[in-house]
């Protein structure tokens, strides 16, 4: 079977025929021998199984069939002509509308600011930026980019890792003081734990690993929410353990206000990823979206 390049290129010469009139002209346009170019539409003729000119010693006339095929072949060029300088100029210059979802507190802290200097650099975007608790389901088709934390199950979408994360149990000096240092995952279990609200993650249960051994640690506590923000101002108010993202505390780790708590122990992972559904991959705002993304993520680590 002939493949869709070939085809457009059996196209092109085609077309190129017409224009010059003649195998030979045709032949010294493109390099060839005329016996070359002659074997060529001959070629191409078995391929489709008609014949598409009539030849004369002094010129080349169409069949009926000739003329289907090179108004076709015009069109079918002309179309390729237009898709490949639309997707130039995009890559070159993104605009139009984008559909961005991400979640509250990290689409607040992070998403926002990026997408504003996003918009102010690339000025023919429009922005649409919505932040929920959960991630919508890309099937809806309701977004161009949703940014999450891990990879999504789905495997009709592109996930693409924009930054490296990982969870941190972590709680304020005072706290600790208050109710004592936790030694064992174990000692959870007796102390204040500030839960949130994720998704369709487990509620109240802590999944903490050390080697190959991995506990399951159902936590209680008298505070509980669905905003990160709320949680984070709990924890550094002194009002109980809190796992939040590296993202998210490690301004409080550095300055004292926050301390790590278990820190030889590990959560399961929360990397950032920007997903979207493979229709958009060469979309150039899109994908000139999550480039921006992922560089201006990597600078606000170093």
């Amino acid at each position: 079977m002939t493949s869709p390049v070939h085809a457009s290129d059996e196209m092109a010469f085609f077309v190129e025929l017409m224009k010059r009139g003649s195998l030979a002209a045709t032949a010294r346009e493109l390099g060839v021998t005329p016996p070359a170019t002659s074997k060529r539409l001959a070629n191409l003729e078995a391929r489709l199984g008609v014949a598409l000119l009539n030849r004369t010693t002094r010129r080349l006339s169409l069949t009926p069939e000739g003329e289907v095929y090179l108004a076709t072949a015009r069109a079918v060029l002309a179309q390729i002509d237009d898709v490949e300088r639309e997707l130039s100029q995009a890559a070159a210059e993104p605009k139009g509308m984008l559909r961005v979802n991400a979640t509250l507190g990290f689409g607040r802290n992070h998403v926002a600011p990026i997408a504003a200097a996003f918009c102010r650099r690339f000025p023919q975007v429009q922005m649409q930026l919505q932040l929920t608790v959960n991630p919508p389901p890309l099937t809806e088709d309701a977004f161009d980019v949703c940014i999450r934390f891990g990879e999504p199950p789905e495997t009709r979408v592109i996930a693409r890792k924009i930054a490296s994360n990982r969870r941190l149990l972590v709680a304020s000096p005072d706290y600790l003081r208050r109710r004592g240092t936790v030694k064992t995952p174990h000692d959870l279990a007796h102390h204040d734990c500030i839960s949130i609200r994720h998704g369709d993650e487990a509620y109240g249960v802590w999944r903490l690993s050390k080697g190959r051994q991995v506990e399951a640690i159902k936590v209680s506590g008298a505070m509980s929410t669905n905003d990160g923000d709320i949680a984070m101002q709990w924890a550094l108010n002194g009002l109980g353990i809190l796992m939040r993202a590296e993202w998210d505390v490690e301004k409080y780790l550095r300055s004292g206000r926050l301390r790590q708590v278990l820190e030889e122990y590990q959560t399961p992972p929360a990397d950032i990823y920007a997903v979207y559904p493979a229709t958009q991959q060469l979309t150039g705002r899109v994908r000139s979206f999550v480039d921006f993304m992922a560089e201006s993520l990597q600078r606000t680590r170093r």
